[in-house]
C-alpha cells in the first residue's frame, strides 16, 4: 500500500446496525437450499440479521429454535409443493410460544401442487395464524419487501430506532 492510499475501513465499520433477526427456514420435507439463500441475501440486503436454520428442518428443531432464538421474524419457505400441509402443521406450534405470540411469521413459495387451489390455501395458512402468504408466481418479491416495510412502519418489527442506534 502507498502512503498515498487510506488503510481499508475494518469490516462493518460503517454497517448500519440490524433491524433484528429473521429465521428463514424450510420445513421437513423440502430439502432445497438456493430459496433459502435467496431469502437471506434479501432479507440482508433489507438491513437484517439472518439465522438460516436451512433445509429439511424438523418441526421440533424449528419451534426449539424460535424459542431460543425469540426472532423479530420467522420466514417459512417451500419449493416441493407441500408448504400448505406443512405450514398448518407448524403454526400452531409456533404461536403457542410465548415470545413468538404476535412475531410476523410468513410462507411462501411453492405451497401446494393443485394451482386451482391457491387462494383457498393462502385464506386457510392466514386463518391459521400466518401474517402473510406469498404464493409462487405474483410477484413475490415485491410484495415481501412491501410486508417488511409494512411491519417497520406497524411496529411489529425491531428497528434502529427502537433499538437506540442514531437514526
Amino acid at each position: 500500500m502507498s502512503a498515498s492510499q487510506p488503510p481499508a475501513p475494518a469490516p462493518g465499520a460503517d454497517a448500519e446496525p440490524s433491524k433484528g433477526t429473521v429465521i428463514v427456514t424450510s420445513l421437513a420435507s423440502d430439502s432445497h437450499t438456493w430459496n433459502l439463500v435467496f431469502l437471506q441475501l434479501l432479507i440482508e440486503e433489507c438491513g437484517y440479521s439472518v439465522v438460516n436454520l436451512g433445509p429439511c428442518v424438523p418441526d421440533d428443531l424449528l419451534v426449539a429454535e424460535c424459542d431460543a432464538l425469540e426472532p423479530d421474524m420467522v420466514v417459512v419457505s417451500s419449493v416441493n409443493g407441500h408448504g400448505y400441509q406443512d405450514g398448518m402443521r407448524v403454526i400452531d406450534q409456533l404461536r403457542a410460544l410465548a415470545p413468538l405470540a404476535a412475531t410476523p411469521i410468513v410462507i411462501g413459495g411453492k405451497l401446494g401442487t393443485d394451482d386451482a387451489e391457491g387462494a383457498n390455501r393462502a385464506a386457510e395458512l392466514s386463518a391459521a395464524g400466518f401474517d402473510a402468504v406469498f404464493e409462487d408466481g405474483q410477484d413475490p418479491v415485491t410484495a415481501f419487501r412491501g410486508f417488511l416495510d409494512t411491519m417497520r412502519h406497524s411496529g411489529r418489527m425491531l428497528d434502529a430506532a427502537r433499538d437506540g442506534a442514531a437514526l
